[in-house]
């Protein structure tokens, strides 16, 4: 049996962690929210974010040194927005030999991958903690009832990955190993972006601008332009053909449970980005991944005309009509 700490208990954590109790492992959970712990702490399921998933017997804190202490592997199951600053808080009750895995898709301030930052961190501290990330196509309500579901464990170290995936695979959670942490976080991040936009053309239908044939010819654009970039920022093409890249965007872009597809959509039906971001209890991390590759982008000198596009409706210099003319022409 493996002691694992999830850190976060939104949705993605709280269904990982389900999942991990079902195959023996002992499981505790931490979480800043108050109302999630309250339920959690007395019927064991997590009210706000997967009411009817009971997690009995995992222990949940609020505190993070109960929470990761006696764990073998620390999973961070957190927003990219949030996550560094919980490493910060962390690092002082991490142990020797304990396991980090990430979880976050996106990218940290100063155009740097997560995990590269975590590493620095841990480094400046003197500390030598394994290091590893998990992506790819895993809706959380989906993988909380037990629908078949595949990810990636990448990390610089294959041995590690190899291990990792095997210690956390489930009968319904079957996870692979790979070597190309590098792409699958900037695949992670960019489909996001990608979802977002495919949803902002699941918005339009209730006008009639919006469709399916459209929604493909978008989901294309943002697939040839990662295809062609990416790369070029040091990942292995064949990611792209992986769980974390195709794979983790064609759900990400087509399931009413993605909520970067979410957000989309409501600003295709005329919600302000403040409005959509107010109304929505996850996070979209689309919004911040698009600004982010865009300076990326732009450092590197690359040309990459669907994100410009995505950002240009983001921060409202373009209209929708714009939008639909630009993005079918990136």
């Amino acid at each position: 049996m493996t002691q694992i700490a999830v850190l976060g208990l939104g949705n993605f954590g709280t269904a990982l962690a389900k999942n991990w109790l079902g195959a023996g492992h002992g499981v505790a959970g931490w979480t800043v929210e108050q109302e999630v712990f309250d339920t959690l702490d007395a019927t064991s399921v997590n009210e706000k974010y997967l009411p009817g998933v009971p997690l009995t017997g995992m222990r949940v804190s609020m505190d993070i040194l109960p929470t990761v202490e006696g764990a073998d592997i620390v999973v961070l199951a957190l927003p990219s927005g949030v996550v560094l600053d919980v490493v910060d808080q962390l690092l002082p009750h991490l142990g020797e030999g304990q396991i980090l895995m990430d979880l976050a898709k996106g990218l940290a301030p100063g155009d740097q991958l997560i995990s590269d930052v975590i590493e620095e961190k841990l480094a400046a501290k003197g500390m030598h903690n394994p290091l590893c990330v998990m992506m790819g196509p895993t809706i959380a309500p989906e993988l909380a009832r037990g629908v078949y579901t595949t990810a990636l464990v990448a990390s610089k170290d294959s041995s590690l990955a190899e291990n990792m995936a095997k210690t956390l695979t489930t009968e319904t959670l079957s996870l692979a190993a790979a070597d190309d942490p590098l792409g699958a976080e900037y695949w992670g991040a960019f489909k996001n972006v990608i979802a977002l936009a495919c949803g902002v053309v699941d918005g339009l239908k209730e006008d009639g601008r919006g469709g399916d044939n459209l929604k493909a010819a978008v989901f294309t654009a943002g697939y040839r332009e990662a295809v062609r970039l990416i790369p070029e920022l040091g990942a292995k093409a064949d990611t792209a053909l992986s769980a974390a890249g195709i794979g983790d965007l064609f759900v990400t872009a087509t399931s009413p449970h993605g909520r970067n597809r979410e957000m989309g959509e409501r600003l295709g039906k005329g919600q302000t980005l403040e409005e959509a971001q107010g109304d929505m209890v996850m996070v979209s991390e689309g919004v911040r991944a698009a600004r982010m590759f865009q300076a990326l982008f732009a450092k590197q000198g690359l040309s990459a005309p669907f994100v410009d596009t995505v950002c240009g409706l983001l921060d409202g210099a373009i209209d929708m009509s714009g939008f639909l003319k630009q993005v079918m022409n990136a």
